[in-house]
């Protein structure tokens, strides 16, 4: 695959009937859904899942969110998504990336973006990033 950055996080993808709106093609809410099941899987693959940061009262929550759709997908189309975390600045902040591939043709089907930012579960005030937090992410940051 041509990624966008190298080692990515991937799931496959297959839209279903459920997914595929009036026009025939995904509906861009599925998009977003998938990078937000992706970004979960990421980060409990990295060893921190809800449980973590409920006992850590603290969480990466998406500041903005960005997605530029580039071409339809339909209903039963191999898919790969892709994830990688960037730009962590080690204090409140950080980025994901998101990168949707169809398999018949490696074509680029999606891109996303979420601004992430560290908060007190608890207040919804940002905070800094815990310690395991910066174990877990820093390291799987990519240029």
């Amino acid at each position: 695959m041509n990624w966008d950055h190298a080692n990515p996080f991937t799931l496959p993808r297959v839209p279903v009937a459920a997914d595929i709106d009036g026009l025939n093609h995904t509906n861009n809410a599925v998009y977003v859904r998938w990078c937000e099941q992706i970004g979960w899987a990421h980060s409990e693959s990295l060893g921190l899942g809800l449980e973590d940061y409920r006992r850590l009262d603290r969480a990466m929550a998406i500041r903005r969110g960005e997605y530029d759709y580039i071409l339809p997908t339909f209903e039963n189309e191999e898919l790969l998504l892709a994830t990688w975390l960037v730009g962590g600045d080690g204090k409140l902040s950080m980025a994901r990336r998101f990168q949707l591939v169809r398999a018949s043709d490696r074509a680029t089907v999606l891109r996303g973006r979420w601004d992430l930012v560290c908060i007190e579960i608890g207040s919804g005030k940002p905070r800094r990033m815990p310690q395991e937090f910066l174990a877990a992410y820093m390291p799987a940051i990519v240029d």
